[in-house]
């Protein structure tokens, strides 16, 4: 399967091929790539992204036969493979988002002004951010960042971690207030 063609096909239809032959895959890994690579990224550092994204694709290769298109996308489907393998580096997630926290923020000198501004404000707000994603559990931080770094819709969220679109909901809701909170807590000392 060509680049262009891949491009064109269906999810079905990429099963399909890949069912036939087990190296028509790797249009599942050029397609969907970035996609999991930037909301692995985005959720840990660099080097475990490359790591954890790899491992999603492999898992993903290594149970294709399993792939029910009939139970949602291969989009989702992948994303749960990339939650799960986040999960076991959760430690490190939350150490990550306590030391962000810590950073004093870096002013920004030179370039046009409303950029200065835009990046001082984001800059002031990273350690706010940074400490109210920390305070989130696990599964509301998943849905969140699955929304926010994944750009998966709520359905696809529910497949990807395997519970009701209306617990997403629920849960983004519950994250959304609890940051809400602790930003606007913090922002008013």
């Amino acid at each position: 399967m060509t680049a262009d063609v891949s491009e064109r096909v269906t999810d079905a239809e990429l099963v399909a091929g890949y069912r036939r032959d087990p190296e028509l895959f790797t249009a599942v890994h050029d397609r969907y790539f970035h996609d999991i690579y930037r909301y692995v990224e985005g959720r840990l550092d660099t080097q475990v992204a490359e790591d954890i994204t790899a491992e999603t694709f492999l898992l993903a290769f290594d149970r294709r036969d399993r792939f029910d298109p009939e139970r949602g996308g291969l989009r989702p489907w992948l994303f749960g493979f990339a939650t799960n393998l986040v999960a076991r580096h959760r430690r490190k997630e939350a150490r990550h988002y306590k030391a962000l926290a810590r950073l004093d923020p870096v002013p920004v000198v030179e370039g046009h002004e409303n950029r200065v501004v835009t990046s001082v404000a984001a800059q002031r707000m990273q350690p706010h951010l940074a400490r109210a994603l920390a305070s989130l559990n696990g599964g509301e931080r998943d849905v969140l960042l699955l929304l926010a770094l994944g750009q998966l819709s709520y359905e696809e969220i529910a497949q990807a971690l395997g519970i009701s679109i209306g617990t997403v909901g629920s849960r983004l809701s519950r994250a959304r207030a609890k940051i809400h909170a602790i930003i606007d807590k913090e922002t008013t000392r």
